[in-house]
């Protein structure tokens, strides 16, 4: 596991892990690597969280039965049950941000992790220090927002310190990223923002892929949109990137929104 340049800058910065209300909070290590699982195991350790290890998909699934992790770090490629499965069985159980590993640099793999609801990828081989930093930042976002209020609009109602979206009434289903975009956009409607300004603004990341914002925007309006093929509220900026409309804008408008997301992506 190689650590790349824009990676050194940050990796001899000592950091206190992120508590949860009993404790460090707890990290489940899921890869059939046993040399990479007790790198990441032993870095995450000494970072000073706790950290549970299962080798495939259905011991990860029994550790997590036994004691619910605070976040996940999946390999993507397990033997028997893939780490897409064991992502979606994890989901179906109750909310916990996972943290992707893929051993290849392939786009479709990073969006089919994403498309399934992991937080966040990492490609192998990947610097242990990073991914340490990974699942900091991750774990910061899920943390309860002091003194944040409600945030409403378009029939939507955000409350960031409860981590909670409602629609129209009824509960909305959306991971730590999508609930993170979502905000931002309410916070800041009318105004255009580039795929690069939402990868810097929501997430704090000045590198990535950019295939990651156009992912969670898809996903995000799925489950905002009356009709997610003719987004009104996301719309897209045709050379620029998105913006929210809180009073939605003419179908014909978000058909062209929708055919410039295509030809960008």
């Amino acid at each position: 596991m190689e650590q790349q340049p824009h990676e050194r800058r940050a990796a001899g910065v000592a950091r206190a892990p992120v508590a949860g209300a009993a404790g460090p909070a707890r990290v489940l290590v899921v890869d059939d690597d046993p040399t990479v699982a007790e790198v990441v195991v032993g870095y995450l350790t000494r970072a000073g969280y706790t950290v549970d290890r299962a080798e495939d998909g259905p011991a990860a699934l029994a550790r997590a039965t036994a004691h619910w992790p605070d976040l996940v770090v999946l390999d993507l490629m397990l033997p028997g049950m893939d780490g897409l499965e064991v992502c979606r069985r994890l989901r179906a159980r109750g909310p916990v941000p996972v943290i992707m590993l893929t051993a290849r640099g392939d786009e479709d793999d990073r969006v089919l992790g994403l498309e399934v609801g992991a937080d966040d990828y990492v490609t192998k081989p990947f610097s242990p220090r990073e991914l340490v930093l990974r699942v900091e930042s991750v774990l910061r976002r899920t943390r309860p927002v002091d003194g944040a209020g409600p945030l409403s609009s378009a029939g939507l109602v955000l409350d960031p310190a409860a981590r909670r979206a409602i629609k129209n009434g009824t509960e909305l289903a959306l991971t730590l990223r999508e609930f993170d975009l979502l905000a931002f956009f309410l916070r800041h409607p009318e105004r255009a923002y580039s795929r690069e300004d939402l990868m810097r603004e929501v997430w704090g990341w000045d590198f990535g892929d950019l295939s990651t914002v156009t992912v969670h925007v898809r996903r995000l309006r799925g489950k905002v949109e009356d009709d997610p093929a003719r987004p009104r509220l996301i719309q897209t900026v045709w050379g620029v990137g998105y913006r929210f409309e809180p009073f939605g804008t003419s179908a014909e408008g978000a058909s062209a929104g929708a055919l410039a997301e295509t030809e960008e992506s």
